[in-house]
């Protein structure tokens, strides 16, 4: 709130008006009041002006919102008088300390986040390589998602997130992308290697770019799409041993990272101004999904497929694909909880980038469990990949 105090019509009073004693403009009361002029006020008493020609506005905390500078994520606005003509406010910088506490908290975010994508990724292979039903394995991971949370919300283990019409219509479009992208990806992983799906999926930074870009109206330095380069080009090196073309599994992987480029667009969008937390906001996307995925997954395979695919692989495998079965689903909703979790801090280009770089510690791990024989290209592609992360982030600076 912003208000004016009028001022009488004086057209400027000088510091040294207030230093001398003889001028009349003061009363005897303010002459008893105001303190007597020190030696180093009468040097500055020509070089202070206070102007009433103009209204002294007093602002509220807050009210700032004209031209606040952010910096860090935690800008501080100090109320204060100020001319009527500013309306900058006073902004304190994030703390060192505050900022190294945020870069491990993400760290250990994608620590956790690659860690349990990778079991994900290893889980998902077996199971598809015994029963390759990719509907209902997607099916699968996202009902186990779900029980888990309404458990744990039934249980007072989590927060109960407070929800309305306007939440879940908001959670709508992203549910459809997430759905999309999660089906299209376990339909790529089921036709081809761990490693080439990874490798077509490496490009989603490019797709984030591209989309924020063109659609979001969001520009970048020049810096930002050469780093690109290499992050795409490093995923690809360290997994061309493994390629294995097929064009269902290539098809599945690009509509699988535009699909999620727009979930993660859409998610940073509907997590602003909200109180839901990102793991409740995962739980339920979760729920959503499943309510969208489960009678596709039943139109396109069905009960009948599901029961011969089922009898097949216990007489491959044995009992042990149950446990394959609930592991995969399980992992996939922590992974995913994780980094719903680090997409609270971060950007969704940032994200992409993070994405990459986990493929690469999948890529490295499906070629140790999977016994896959090892290049010196891998770790080349490995090492420049790196390095195009680090060069993206030197450029974002």
């Amino acid at each position: 709130m912003i208000s004016s105090l009028k001022q009488p019509s004086f057209s400027s009073i000088h510091a040294s008006d207030f230093l001398h004693p003889g001028r009349s403009f003061l009363t005897p009361h303010l002459q008893q009041v105001l303190p007597p002029p020190t030696a180093a006020m009468s040097r500055r008493r020509s070089n202070v002006v206070l102007s009433l020609d103009k209204p002294l506005h007093i602002a509220k905390v807050g009210s700032f919102s004209g031209s606040e500078k952010k910096v860090g994520r935690s800008p501080i606005a100090r109320g204060g008088a100020f001319d009527g003509e500013r309306s900058e406010a006073i902004v304190e910088p994030e703390s060192e300390s505050s900022a190294a506490a945020r870069k491990v908290k993400i760290g250990i975010y994608f620590a956790t986040w690659w860690g349990l994508n990778v079991i994900f990724n290893i889980y998902n292979k077996k199971v598809l390589n015994a029963f390759s039903f990719p509907w209902l394995t997607s099916t699968l991971s996202l009902a186990a998602g779900s029980i888990i949370m309404l458990v744990s919300w039934a249980l007072r283990i989590a927060e109960t997130p407070k929800t309305d019409l306007d939440f879940w219509k908001s959670l709508f479009p992203v549910a459809v992308a997430h759905t999309i992208g999660h089906v299209a990806a376990t339909v790529s992983m089921s036709k081809v290697a761990v490693s080439f799906t990874h490798i077509i999926k490496s490009s989603e930074p490019a797709f984030s770019v591209l989309v924020s870009r063109f659609i979001l109206g969001e520009s970048f330095p020049p810096g930002v799409y050469l780093s690109l380069l290499p992050i795409i080009g490093g995923c690809g090196l360290a997994a061309l041993t493994e390629l294995n073309f097929n064009m269902t599994g290539f098809m599945g992987a690009m509509i699988s990272n535009l699909a999620f480029v727009f979930r993660n667009i859409f998610s940073k969008k509907g997590m602003k101004g909200k109180s839901v937390s990102g793991m409740n906001y995962y739980a339920c996307l979760s729920i959503m999904s499943l309510l969208l995925l489960t009678p596709f997954a039943i139109a396109v395979e069905g009960p009948q497929m599901w029961a011969a695919g089922y009898k097949e692989a216990m007489s491959l495998i044995g009992p042990q694909i149950i446990w394959w079965m609930a592991a995969q689903s399980v992992f996939y909703h922590l992974y995913n909880q994780v980094s719903y979790m680090s997409l609270d801090e971060i950007s969704p280009l940032t994200f992409s980038v993070g994405n990459t770089m986990k493929r690469v510690s999948v890529i490295v791990s499906s070629i140790i469990i999977f016994r896959t024989p090892v290049q010196p290209v891998n770790a080349l592609g490995a090492a420049i990949a790196v390095l195009g992360t680090f060069l993206y982030s030197q450029a974002t600076q």
